[in-house]
């Protein structure tokens, strides 16, 4: 039900490839007490809001030319937090994310698109309880900012950084989250919606 979370991630790293004015492509280390891979799905009528706490995402970003960048990310599956713990153990069961057997949703960039300064388009394969499919993560470039240096040790030796946001919604059934009665969609609904909101340090 809440399989937006491997989006998630994979939209955190997608979004750092848009366009930007610098020439060489970089490792950029994500914070993530600045970062949240969260969804929504409905519960009958009420969006129900929950996110996934731990999580890696390796990003390189090329801000010259964002075709080169790439993306890996891995969500931890048992991290889910819905503000409820009945229901953060039912989702983690075998009656949705089986967590169990299958510990991790992860993200692998295949492409990059730019659509603008600040839009663009990563297309990669999504894992989750071991079905794989391509999507499209649309990226937005929230902002990029030098460091003064005299900020530079306090913020870890950062030079500059970067924020993105990303939102894409899902059917949980097309990787099997929910299974028997609940892979109907009256009591939870089949749509999740994604959105990621990551920030990014480049030393």
């Amino acid at each position: 039900m809440f399989a937006l979370a491997k989006l998630s991630l994979a939209a955190a790293s997608a979004l750092a490839l848009v366009v930007s004015p610098v020439s060489e492509r970089a490792d950029w280390t994500v914070d993530g007490s600045h970062t949240r891979v969260g969804f929504s799905v409905r519960h009958f009528f009420t969006p129900v809001d929950g996110q996934f706490s731990d999580f890696t995402v390796d990003l390189n970003w090329d801000r010259a030319n964002p075709a080169k960048s790439t993306v890996q990310a891995s969500i931890d599956v048992a991290s889910v937090n819905t503000s409820n713990t009945k229901r953060d153990e039912h989702v983690r069961s075998a009656d949705f994310f089986n967590a169990a057997t299958h510990s991790a949703i992860t993200f692998r960039s295949t492409s990059v698109r730019a659509i603008d300064a600040t839009h663009a388009v990563a297309t990669g394969d999504l894992t989750i309880k071991g079905v794989t499919k391509r999507v499209d993560m649309p990226i937005t470039l929230l902002g990029v900012q030098e460091i003064a240096p005299m900020m530079q040790e306090m913020m870890g030796g950062a030079k500059r950084v970067a924020s993105f946001e990303a939102g894409l919604t899902i059917d949980r059934r097309d990787f099997a989250v929910g299974t028997g009665s609940w892979s109907e969609t009256a009591v939870v609904g089949g749509d999740v919606t994604i959105t990621i909101r990551l920030e990014a340090s480049e030393k």
